[in-house]
Formats: structure tokens, sequence, C-alpha cells
């Protein structure tokens, strides 16, 4: 994601770094630069000219233009005025004092509303809370359905009752014997008085601890209008933004928090249901200026594996016993963690000098396949493969 925001800040930062003095005529063309690359990457042009006056009234200081790296201080600077536009600080969700906390899903029709409120609901499962998934999109079609089949397959209760029309009463009556409700509710293609006033009903009626927008970040600069709308009439008390490991130019990452006042609380990363992931907004700048974000890695890899067969694989090296069944649980844990362009994005540096690099992941599938296709004696032990049983473990994996 971002990949042409990050390339241009890059070019930005790379006239600050080859000079060893900077002028202040030197800040503001490239000022200029990171001006236009944030336009371009369709940021809301007011959040634009407020970053870039905090940045140069910061960056022609004469801490900045007399220190001996002051391309270093420059970037510093950018980092730390990305991270305070996005929020400065990660928000969570608020949990009620007295349960149940009720969390109300909002956002226009194919932001991924049904989905995410069931990516949360199974986030919060995995931390030990017991999640209840109400059905309000009375409208839609198979819209219920659909929570009941992504809530069947995190396992999580879907509350929905069949042939009622009233969303207002399916929410009130989904409450009443909930302890954290996730409700999910109905979206148009665009904003309508209809669809608003039921949201209106829907939070007088369960008084939501959480009303959060769902917003398609592929929207650019129309996202922030979206979540400006909501926000004016149902005071939201934070954002998840979808689709980020798409094609997006990260406007509404950058604009959203900005114009609303409310915070990006998650965000989600892929199509599969555990692809959300809480919002940090350090983390995301980092991101942005080609650092990396190794903190996200490290948790991946700490959530995808097993300490304790962690602990066997490491005395297995050591003891000289590492099979081809080691091998591909290996393969298993690494695909759990994402894909491998998301992995080598998260990496310092890797962003910019990886971009043309297209990872095959079909390659890791098909030697998965050529290891699935042998005995487990010839896993154990594959010296003993020979000629003959190539050719039979070649054509089980569909390799010949």
């Amino acid at each position: 994601m971002f990949d042409s925001l990050v390339d241009k800040m890059n070019a930005a930062f790379k006239k600050f770094r080859s000079k060893g003095k900077l002028t202040e005529a030197d800040v503001r063309e490239g000022m200029r630069e990171i001006k236009l690359a944030l336009l371009e990457a369709d940021v809301n042009f007011k959040v634009v000219r407020d970053f870039i006056k905090r940045v140069t009234e910061r960056a022609v200081g004469a801490d900045v233009l007399e220190s001996l790296m002051p391309g270093q201080q420059i970037i510093k600077i950018v980092n730390e005025e990305l991270t305070e536009t996005m929020g400065g600080t990660q928000s969570k969700l608020t949990i009620a004092s007295k349960p149940p906390t009720v969390v109300m899903m909002t956002g226009l029709q194919g932001a991924g509303k049904t989905t995410h409120a069931a990516k949360l609901a199974g986030l919060y499962k995995k931390q030990g809370k017991r999640p209840l998934l109400v059905a309000c999109d009375v409208y839609r079609p198979a819209a219920v359905k659909q929570l009941q089949v992504v809530g069947a397959q995190l396992d999580i209760p879907v509350f929905a009752i069949e042939g009622e029309r009233d969303a207002v009463k399916i929410a009130r009556e989904g409450v009443e014997h909930a302890i954290k409700v996730f409700i999910d509710t109905a979206g148009r293609l665009h904003i309508d008085e209809n669809m608003m006033h039921e949201l209106e009903e829907i939070k007088a009626a369960v008084n939501p601890t959480e009303i959060l927008l769902v917003v398609d970040a592929m929207l650019g600069q129309d996202a922030v209008n979206v979540a400006q709308s909501f926000n004016d009439l149902l005071d939201i008390t934070g954002v998840i933004l979808t689709k980020l490991d798409g094609d997006t130019r990260g406007g509404a990452a950058l604009s959203v928090r900005y114009v609303t006042g409310k915070p990006i609380k998650f965000v989600g990363t892929g199509e599969k249901l555990d692809t959300i992931e809480p919002f940090y907004p350090d983390r995301m700048a980092s991101r942005i200026l080609g650092m990396g974000d190794m903190l996200s890695l490290i948790e991946k890899a700490q959530q995808s594996y097993d300490q304790k067969k962690a602990a066997e694989l490491e005395e297995k090296i050591r003891r000289s016993r590492f099979t081809l069944n080691d091998y591909l649980e290996q393969f298993g844990q690494i695909k759990n963690m994402g894909s491998m362009e998301q992995i080598l994005g998260m990496l310092p540096g890797a962003g910019a000098k990886m971009k043309d690099i297209k990872v095959d992941e079909k390659a890791i599938g098909r030697t998965e396949a050529i290891i699935r296709s042998m005995t487990p004696k010839e896993r154990e032990k594959p010296d003993i493969i020979n000629a003959s049983r190539k050719r039979r473990i070649a054509a089980g994996s569909g390799m010949r």
C-alpha cells in the first residue's frame, strides 16, 4: 500500500540527505515536493496545507539548518507530524464498565461492514471475550445469511429474527441477552435520509458503547466526505479503514482523523477473517516513510508461531534433526502471517528496494505439494529418494 506516496517521499528526502548543509530555500523546495506527493495521494487539501505549514515552521529553525545532519532531522520532523496527523497514539476499543459492550457498525454498502463486524468479533474472541453478532441489515438480500456464514466460520453466535423488518427491534432484543455485541447495520450505495434516520433510532434504542464507521480506503477523498457526514449525524467514536491491502493512495488514512477528530481504531488488510489489525499512527507513519514496521511484524510472528513448537524446532536444529516435516510446518506458520509481499513491506527499507520484485506465492504451494507427495520415511530421510521415487513424487505433486 501507499507505494507511490512512499516513492515520492523518499525522492524528496534523498535531496535533503544529499546536502551537507541546508538553506531555508532548500527546505521550502523539498516541502513543495512533499506537498505534491500528499495531494496526489488524495489527502485532503486542508490537511496537506496545515501539515506542510507545521513541518516547514519546525524545519527552518536554527536547530535543523545548523545541525550536522539536517536531512535526518527533517525526516524525524515529518515522521512526528505524520504520526500526530493520524492521531498520535493508538485508540483502543472502549469496553463498557457494565456489560454488555455494544459496538454499532455503520457505513456505506460495499465498505465491508458485515465482514468487519465478524473480524472484530473474532479478534475479541481470541482475547477471551464472548461476542455476539446482531444482524440488523434487513434490506440487502442475503445480508443476514452472510453474517451467519462468517459467524459460523469463527464459531460466534449470530442473533437474527427471521422475517422481522424492524432493525431497531432486532438491535434492542439482541442487546438484551448479550455480553459484547457487534451490530451490523444496513448500508446504502450513498447516504440517504431514511438510512440515517434508522441509524439514529438504533443508536437511541441500544445506547452503543462505540459507533464505528467502516470506510473503504479505496475511496480516497470521498472516504473523508463519507466520514464527515456520518460523524455530523451520529457522532461516531472511531473508524475502521478497509482494503488497505489494495491499490490505495493513502489519502483516507492521512485525512480521516484530522477532518473528523475521531480516531482510526482498526484497519482491514485482506479478505480472510483474521486480517484486521489495531491502527497505530506511529507505525503507519513509518511505513509511509519507507522505514518499515518491525513492531507489527514481530506481533504477527508472535501470533502465528507456537512458542512450544519454536522451542522444539530450536532443539531439533541444535541436534541436526530438522526434517522436511519441520520445513513443511514452517511454511504453514509463515503463511499465517500473511503474504510474502506484506511481510517484506514491513522490513525497513525493503519497500523501496524490493517494490519491483514480484514474489511468486504459488512457489511455496508447489514446494508444499512436493513434500506432501513424499512418504513419511522420505520426509525423514530425503537422501533415500532415488530416480524412481523422484518420478513418483513429481507425478503426485503435479510437477511432472
